[in-house]
């Protein structure tokens, strides 16, 4: 069987995309052309919304393992460190700092919350940059099917209303521009159908991450209530003991009484021994 012969055919040659796109109209030729511009844009979100998602879950996993060696406030003012992790623990050091958890003083719970809040604040602007560009990539998705559509109906339009004046059409005359109009539908589905494999992945690894970093800053909120705890224990000052009652320590106190010692005193004794008694005057 000679391949080249079948190759060379007239049918095969001229089902070259190019020939499409050089009988469709020029409106088909611009949406063909926005179409190639989508398809690009496209390909590029989505290396490079892989990329992201890859770097941020390396640099998560990292934070993670030098939180699990050391405290908060250590992790913290790590240089090494960077993502979303890294900015949750950071964001929720600061304002465990500011607030002063370890101080004794105040409502503890209220102060917990305030952190709280900070961390759900900063939990959510981590997840919006887990989700970029994935309204860039859907809106692709949706636009590319219907601008193919748009530029066949189009094709097919102009195409019928040029064979109008012609008292006699034949299938020659009529197969070029109805090809041409179908080549924007083609164009439309071969941007939209690789775009929503890869648009389904990446939102599916990107809800993965946002699951982990949810439960992250759960882990964070646990171990500054438990940290709290440990600086509240260590800022406390020594428990003394209560004074005892008033009778006891009197009891304690007091100084035994003296018996005289009247065993060398006697009745018998001189009269100038004995205390003078008091002078009595009469009336």
């Amino acid at each position: 069987m000679d391949f080249n012969l079948i190759f060379n055919a007239p049918l095969i040659a001229g089902a070259a995309l190019t020939d499409y796109f050089l009988q469709s109209n020029f409106a088909g030729q611009v949406i063909v052309v926005i179409l190639l511009v989508f398809s690009i844009l496209a390909w590029g979100v989505m290396f490079c919304k892989k990329a992201d998602l890859s770097a941020m879950e390396a640099m998560n996993a990292k934070t993670a393992r030098v939180l699990k060696s050391s405290s908060l406030a250590d992790t913290a003012a790590s240089r090494s460190i960077e993502g979303p992790y890294a900015k949750l623990v950071k964001e929720a050091v600061n304002a465990w700092m500011q607030i002063g958890i370890g101080n004794s003083q105040g409502d503890r719970a209220a102060r917990i919350a305030y952190v709280e809040n900070t961390l759900q604040r900063t939990l959510a602007r981590q997840i919006m940059l887990y989700n970029s560009k994935m309204t860039l990539l859907g809106t692709i998705i949706s636009g590319a099917p219907f601008l193919g559509l748009l530029g066949t109906a189009w094709g097919v339009m102009d195409c019928f209303g040029s064979m109008s004046a012609q008292t006699s059409v034949t299938l020659q005359m009529l197969a070029p521009g109805v090809a041409g109009a179908l080549l924007t539908t083609v164009a439309g589905l071969v941007v939209a159908i690789p775009s929503v494999f890869g648009y389904n992945y990446l939102t599916t690894r990107a809800g993965a991450l946002t699951t982990e970093t949810e439960n992250f800053a759960s882990l964070i909120a646990d171990r500054i209530e438990i940290e709290s705890l440990e600086y509240s224990k260590a800022e406390e000052p020594p428990r003394r003991e209560p004074p005892a009652p008033l009778h006891a320590r009197l009891t304690q106190t007091a100084r035994p009484q003296r018996t005289p010692d009247i065993s060398g005193f006697s009745l018998d004794d001189d009269d100038s021994s004995r205390p003078t008694p008091p002078r009595q005057f009469d009336e």
